[in-house]
C-alpha cells in the first residue's frame, strides 16, 4: 500500500506528574507533550508524541513540526526519503535540538502508519518479535530529605518492578551518600539500583563521588556524571571509576553516539528516541552498540522504547515513566519487572481525546 502525506499537525498538552521529579539541574512538576498526527490520503492516521521538558518549549517545537509538515506534504509515507530529504533541508541549519525533535516525530508518525496500513506493530515490521523488556522505575527518587526517599522507593518498587533509579547530585557529596544508603536500605539487595547526576557535576567532583559510590558497592549504573557533550570528560570519569558509566540521552543523533563510543566515554548507552532520530535513528544507534558491544537502554518513551529495544541486539533496560499515561487509551503496562507494550499496529498509540482536551496548553 503506497501512502502519502495529507497533513501533519501537532498539539500541545501540559500532563500533571504523578511523582514530581527534583533533579540536580531542575524540577519537573508537569510532563509538557507534543502530539503529533500524520494523516494520509489512505485515512490511515500515525502517531507520535515528544517530550519537550518545559511548557515555554512547546510552541517553537510546534513550529518546527509544523514547517516540516509544509515540506513533506504529498511526499509517500517512506521514513528513510522523510529523513534523507529533511537533513537536507536543514542542514546549514543544523539538525540538532528542536530541530532533530521534530523530525523524529515525522520519523515515528510514519513509521506508526506503514504498520497501521500493514496491520503490524512496528517490531514485526522491522523484523523482529513483540517481547517483554526488563524495565526500571524512574517515577520518582528526586533530590529530597532521606525520609520520604525510603516511603518512596518501597512504593516504586511495590509497582511491580524489580528496579529502580535515585537521582544525585546534592550540594554535599555526604548527602548523597546518606540518599544512597537510606534506598539500598528500603529496597534491598535484590532490587537493582541506578543513580543518575543529570550532568550536575565538575570532572573532579564526578571521580570523587564516583570512588564513594564504588565503596558502597550494588549500584547498576552511574548516569551522566559531567555535562553530556563532554567526551573527554567522561571518559576520564570513566577509567577513574569503578561503577559502570551510562550516558546517551542527549545524543543527538546517532553521529553524535557514534562519537562518544569512539571516545571511550561510557560502559553503557540510552537513547532517547526523539533525539537520536526517531525509529530511524534508534536502529542506526542500535547497530553502533552492537558493533561496539555496548548495552543499551532507553531513554523515556516507553511506548515506542518497548518496540524498539525488542529488535536491539545489546538490549539492557528500559526506562519506565508514566507521564504521558493520562493521554493514551492503553498504556505500557509492568509484569514481575518487565514492559509490555499495549499491542496494536504501529506503535501502539491512540490518544484520548477528552484527556487531550483537558490538558491542553
Amino acid at each position: 500500500m503506497r501512502m502519502k502525506i495529507r497533513a501533519i499537525s501537532a498539539r500541545a498538552v501540559a500532563v500533571p506528574m504523578r511523582r514530581p521529579l527534583q533533579t540536580s539541574i531542575a524540577a519537573v512538576t508537569t510532563a509538557p507533550l507534543l502530539l503529533v498526527d500524520m494523516k494520509t490520503d489512505g485515512g490511515i492516521v500515525g502517531r507520535s508524541y515528544l517530550f519537550a521538558m518545559a511548557v515555554q518549549h512547546l510552541k517553537p517545537i510546534a513550529a518546527f513540526v509544523e514547517a516540516m509538515a509544509e515540506m513533506v506534504k504529498g511526499d509517500a509515507v517512506a521514513p528513510f526519503e522523510l529523513e534523507k530529504k529533511l537533513r537536507a533541508r536543514y542542514a546549514l541549519f543544523g539538525v540538532h535540538n528542536a530541530v532533530l525533535f521534530a523530525m523524529a516525530a515525522i520519523d515515528m508518525c510514519a513509521w506508526d502508519a506503514l504498520g497501521r496500513a500493514l496491520n503490524q506493530p512496528v517490531v514485526r515490521l522491522l523484523g523482529g518479535e513483540p517481547r517483554p523488556i526488563p524495565a526500571y522505575n524512574s517515577n520518582g527518587l528526586g533530590i529530597q530529605d532521606p525520609k520520604p526517599l525510603a516511603k518512596e522507593a518501597e512504593q516504586l518498587v511495590a509497582d511491580g518492578f524489580t528496579a529502580v533509579k535515585l537521582r544525585l547530585g546534592r550540594p554535599e557529596a555526604g548527602a548523597d551518600i546518606e540518599a544512597l544508603r537510606t534506598v539500598k536500605k528500603a529496597i534491598g539487595s535484590r532490587v537493582a539500583l541506578m543513580v543518575d547526576f543529570n550532568q550536575g557535576l565538575s570532572v573532579a567532583e564526578a571521580i570523587r563521588r564516583g570512588r564513594m559510590i564504588d565503596e558502597e558497592g550494588g549500584v547498576h549504573w552511574i548516569e551522566e556524571p559531567v555535562r553530556a557533550d563532554d567526551y573527554a570528560g567522561c571518559a576520564k570519569v570513566a577509567r577513574e571509576v569503578a561503577t559502570p558509566i551510562q550516558i546517551g540521552e542527549n545524543f543527538m543523533g546517532p553521529e553524535q553516539m557514534a562519537q562518544a563510543i569512539a571516545a571511550g566515554c561510557c560502559d553503557y548507552v540510552m537513547p532517547d528516541a526523539q533525539r537520536i532520530g526517531g525509529v530511524t535513528g534508534w536502529m542506526r544507534a542500535a547497530a553502533l552498540a552492537q558493533g561496539a558491544g555496548l548495552e543499551m537502554s532507553s531513554h523515556l518513551f516507553p511506548e515506542a522504547s518497548c518496540q524498539l529495544l525488542a529488535l536491539t541486539p545489546t538490549s539492557h533496560w528500559l526506562e519506565y515513566v508514566d507521564w504521558a499515561d493520562p493521554v493514551l487509551e492503553d498504556a505500557v503496562q509492568i509484569n514481575d519487572g518487565f514492559a509490555i507494550g499495549a499491542g496494536g499496529p504501529g506503535l501502539g498509540m491512540k490518544w484520548n481525546e477528552k484527556a487531550v482536551r483537558r490538558f491542553a496548553a
